[in-house]
């Protein structure tokens, strides 16, 4: 495999990245737990052309019951302050569960502040009301461009509409933490900007946006797949856009990204999975991200195994990545940024299935 030629990072760049790979070095040594994904359901109201996991309205998988989350808490809880460990609710579609404000409940009354992932269809005014009254801190909800895009994208005619009204919702409730995220394809990449002067319109001051990863239904349509130039062309729009100030534009979490480091989002790159970040899956699976792979679980609660024990004990193909030093990644000068992307893009035999930089070099 030949080394990725990359456009050397300016001295400036360089110098951040470096004092940024001390501080994530001593991360990985401490592993604190500061973020604990809960896919609750797999059960999902929409049909989404971009969904990496597949969920239906009806699935075999039963959603996982209340109290054996529960028992999750409790085993973080023993082992650290149940405030410094932010809880993601998502699934699915978490309000698929007409259980969900009973179990934010719960969340709340072990100390735990919570957020949610929402789709937005079902977010009613009753709802939301009920989901604030059980503590809701933060919420991310998706908006995948103006309404026949989006629509185009979910699958349902009536979503747009039901995110706008979402959207209201939120901008008007004092000290919500709240983003809007967005799927960028190549029906919407031309609309980019629209789709932020509707954000901005709306009062929105949060806007996240990702690009679709070679995993789930997306893998079979080209349409989720941006072409190099577009792929280049999103990191110009986001940087123009945080410029402008606006509204706070940022990339997703993935990918190490070479000069743009620094200005596509608040921090730099680095895959937290199994590092600070924790996911119980719906089948009970200890694993990190919840977007990665089944490979890479590390026990199963339904197995008898401890979540905090698997924490500090397990984990270790997220805290030690030298393995991913293979493939394309085996000569690359800039693994000591990227430490082999994240884990979510690694197959189940540890390949590399996307690099970030490689595509954006193809566009010199």
């Amino acid at each position: 495999m030949p080394t990725t030629k990359v456009t050397p990072l300016t001295f400036k760049r360089k110098l951040a990245l470096d004092l940024w790979r001390l501080h994530e070095a001593n991360e990985r040594r401490e592993h604190p737990l500061r973020q604990l994904f809960w896919e609750c359901t797999l059960r999902c109201n929409l049909s989404c052309r971009h969904c990496g996991s597949d969920c239906k309205v009806k699935m075999e998988q039963q959603d996982m019951p209340l109290a054996d989350f529960l028992r999750v808490l409790d085993s973080v809880s023993a082992k650290t302050d149940p405030r410094q460990v932010f809880v993601v609710v998502t699934g699915g579609e978490p309000l698929m569960r007409t259980d969900l404000e009973e179990c934010c409940r719960e969340i709340s009354k072990r100390g735990f502040p919570w957020g949610m992932v929402c789709n937005g269809l079902f977010l009613t005014r009753q709802r939301f009301n009920g989901l604030l009254e059980a503590g809701l801190c933060s919420i991310t909800v998706s908006l995948d461009g103006l309404e026949a895009d989006h629509n185009w994208m979910r699958g349902n005619e009536r979503s747009f509409a039901m995110v706008s009204e979402a959207i209201d919702m939120l901008v008007a409730t004092p000290g919500l933490v709240f983003d809007i995220v967005t799927c960028v394809n190549r029906r919407n990449y031309s609309h980019l900007s629209d789709i932020k002067e509707f954000l901005i319109s709306k009062g929105v001051r949060r806007w996240r946006l990702f690009s679709i990863f070679p995993m789930g239904r997306a893998a079979q349509d080209p349409m989720m797949r941006l072409t190099d130039d577009e792929f280049r062309g999103m990191f110009e729009f986001i940087k123009a856009t945080r410029l402008e100030g606006r509204i706070r534009a940022d990339y997703g979490c993935e990918g190490f990204l070479g000069n743009y480091e620094g200005d596509v989002r608040n921090r730099f790159f680095s895959c937290q999975a199994g590092i600070t970040v924790g996911s119980v899956m719906a089948d009970g699976t200890i694993a990190a991200c919840a977007s990665i792979r089944a490979d890479y679980s590390q026990g199963n609660i339904y197995n008898g195994d401890d979540f905090m024990e698997v924490w500090e004990n397990k984990y270790h193909p997220y805290r030690d990545r030298e393995w991913m030093r293979k493939g394309e990644c085996a000569d690359c000068k800039y693994f000591k940024y990227c430490r082999g992307n994240g884990m979510h893009l690694r197959d189940e035999h540890g390949n590399l299935l996307f690099c970030h930089l490689r595509r954006l070099e193809n566009t010199k």
